[in-house]
C-alpha cells in the first residue's frame, strides 16, 4: 500500500514520525524529571518513549486526567525543585487557562508544556477545530509565552525549539508553550 500523502505529496506518516521524533530528542536533551502527560493518538509516539524511559528509570512519568490538574501537580515539581515537562493537545489548553494565568504566570514558575497542535490542515476529527484553531489568540490574549513548530520550520530545528523554549522558561521564570503540529 502505498503512503498517505497531502495535496503536496507529503507523506504524512513519516512527517508524523520525524516530527515525533524531533520531540523525544528533546525531551531526552532536556532531562526532565518528571514527564506528565494527557493520553493522545497524535502524541502516541512520543508518550510511548516517555513510558519506555520511565521504566528505565530516566525519570518519572505519569498520565493525567485533565491539563489543570498537570499545571497544578508540576507547578508544586517546581516549587519542590524537581524539573517537569507536561505533554498535552491543544484542545484542553481553556481547561489549563486558569491554572497558568493564576498559578504557573504570577507565582514565576517556569514550566514547559509540550502541546501537540490540532485542528488546521490535514485535521480529521472535525469537532475539534472551533477552539483548536483560535488557541495562538487565546494564549497571546492571557499573555502566555508561546511558540509554534509546524511546515513552516524546518523538523532539523524542532528539537533545539523545544530545549531553547525549556531555557527560556528557566530564564525568564514563565511557562512556555511550545506548539507542535505533528500532523501536517
Amino acid at each position: 500500500m502505498p503512503p498517505i500523502t497531502t495535496a503536496l505529496g507529503v507523506d504524512t506518516k513519516a512527517a508524523v514520525e520525524a516530527r515525533s521524533r524531533a520531540v523525544i530528542d528533546a525531551l531526552e536533551h532536556i532531562a526532565p524529571t518528571h514527564v506528565l502527560w494527557l493520553p493522545s493518538s497524535t502524541l502516541k509516539a512520543v508518550i510511548d518513549h516517555v513510558e519506555r524511559r520511565a521504566q528505565e528509570g530516566a525519570y518519572v512519568s505519569f498520565p493525567l486526567t485533565r491539563e489543570e490538574e498537570g499545571i497544578g501537580i508540576a507547578g508544586g515539581l517546581v516549587l519542590g525543585g524537581a524539573k517537569p515537562v507536561l505533554v498535552v493537545q491543544n484542545n484542553g489548553l481553556g481547561n489549563a487557562l486558569t491554572a497558568l494565568t493564576t498559578f504557573a504566570q504570577p507565582y514565576h514558575l517556569p514550566l514547559l508544556m509540550i502541546v501537540s497542535q490540532r485542528g488546521g490542515l490535514n485535521e480529521y476529527n472535525s469537532m475539534i477545530h472551533t477552539l483548536c484553531e483560535r488557541v495562538d489568540d487565546i494564549l497571546a490574549a492571557a499573555n502566555l509565552r508561546f511558540f509554534k513548530l509546524d511546515e513552516r520550520v524546518p523538523v532539523e530545528r524542532w528539537s533545539t525549539s523545544i530545549a531553547a523554549a525549556w531555557e527560556h522558561a528557566l530564564m525568564t521564570h514563565r511557562p512556555v508553550i511550545v506548539l507542535c503540529n505533528l500532523l501536517f
